[in-house]
């Protein structure tokens, strides 16, 4: 893509996220996928934007929802973070914002589920950039206003294997499932392969183009297996959300010139 191309795209960008102020060089990098890299094509990937970007998310998402559900579990928490910050969820979000003409990839990457795990991890960088430009008040502004609302309505189910998975172990046995990694192929097609233990057994595996696909894939086939053993596992009852604009924290009034103090 020419360079003026590129600029007026990110420009577009940042007026559909409602976000001055930025430089679009900062952004540039949140669109490589390493496969670039590794062909020539770019001189740095998202993936170092990435990693920061997954917990700044992950702490926008908390906050939102904590004040969203006042009355709901830790659990019902978890699973609601875990559908809004998967890749699907991601992905889907990104598609909105036309992440997909910015994407710099190496020839190599086909297929669906490449793409979803592509456009996911860009949208956790292009968050990770906006959080080193503006902070992290507006980024969650744009993420409430572009990703939330949205996929609140329309992720299909909230059942996500992870979090399923890790809620039955809690509650049978006080502890949380371990996975193992590897990853095989070349930097530029790599496939993950995951395995999911509980208690000191291996239960099940799985494989996928990303760590977390993989991950999700061995705690799905994991609760197969449980479900053999130990039958359905049980129903889950979700919370209502808060009133509009009902929040569990609440600022002070601004007191007006010539108040006492």
């Amino acid at each position: 893509m020419a360079g003026e191309t590129k600029r007026q795209r990110l420009r577009a960008l940042l007026k559909r996220a409602a976000i001055s102020g930025v430089e679009l060089e900062a952004l540039e990098p949140a669109f490589v996928h390493a496969s670039a890299v590794h062909e020539g094509r770019a001189s740095a990937s998202y993936e170092r934007l990435e990693f920061l970007g997954d917990a700044v998310l992950g702490a926008i998402v908390a906050r939102w929802l904590f004040e969203r559900y006042p009355e709901a579990s830790e659990g019902e928490l978890s699973l609601r973070k875990a559908s809004l910050i998967s890749d699907l969820a991601l992905a889907a979000s990104a598609e909105q914002l036309e992440f997909g003409a910015l994407l710099v990839a190496g020839s190599g990457l086909r297929g669906a589920a490449e793409r979803t795990s592509l456009l996911a991890d860009a949208f956790e960088a292009f968050v990770a950039a906006l959080y080193l430009q503006v902070g992290l008040e507006k980024v969650a502004r744009f993420v409430e206003r572009c990703h939330l609302a949205e996929r609140e309505k329309s992720v299909a189910s909230l059942d996500d294997p992870k979090t399923v998975l890790q809620e039955w172990t809690q509650r049978r046995y006080a502890r949380i499932p371990s996975y193992r990694e590897r990853v095989e192929g070349l930097p530029h097609a790599r496939v993950f392969e995951a395995e999911v233990s509980i208690e000191g057994e291996t239960i099940a595996s799985g494989s996928g183009p990303s760590k977390k696909l993989a991950q999700r894939a061995a705690a799905g086939r994991a609760l197969e297996v449980l479900r053999e053993r130990y039958g359905e596992l049980e129903s889950r009852k979700l919370s209502a959300p808060a009133s509009s604009g009902r929040r569990t924290s609440k600022r002070r009034p601004r007191r007006a010139r010539g108040d006492a103090a």
